[in-house]
């Protein structure tokens, strides 16, 4: 792979009771689990960041997709949802939903960008074969 462009971060403290920041000070956050998962829920943890990360890039693939096929989209939006749990075997192990929402779009049409997203999307192409990723599509 030829990169075109490296994200670097830093983790201090105590990993997910600690602190992140990335070499240029974009994302510079205060880490905590969240109360299900025995922390005090203040702060951000590493399932929020890459259900963000993982929203952006996805939509990103939507209206590339979108375009590519000449298909005109009002007020599109992607959500995603990470889990985090137990495999059983002393491991946890992470599972994705995402939503394309897309308004005013033929369920077909809207479905085929989704799959054609999935298909181009650097966080699909990195989880493929190693998570759980639904996609669902909707029109609100």
């Amino acid at each position: 792979m030829d990169a075109l462009y490296t994200a670097e971060a830093l983790s201090t403290g105590n990993g997910r009771m600690g602190h992140v920041r990335t070499d240029d000070g974009a994302v510079d956050l205060d880490m905590n689990p969240p109360k299900s998962l025995g922390g005090s829920g203040v702060g951000s943890n590493p399932e929020q960041l890459f259900a963000s990360g993982y929203a952006a890039c996805f939509h990103s693939a939507v209206l590339g997709a979108a375009r590519s096929e000449k298909v005109t989209l009002n007020d599109s939006s992607v959500g995603a949802r990470v889990s985090i749990g137990a495999l059983g075997d002393g491991a946890y192990g992470l599972a994705v939903a995402l939503e394309v929402v897309l308004p005013g779009t033929d369920p077909t049409v809207a479905r085929r960008l989704a799959d054609i997203a999935h298909a181009n999307c650097p966080y699909s192409n990195a989880t493929r074969g190693n998570i759980e990723v639904t996609v669902t599509v909707s029109d609100d």
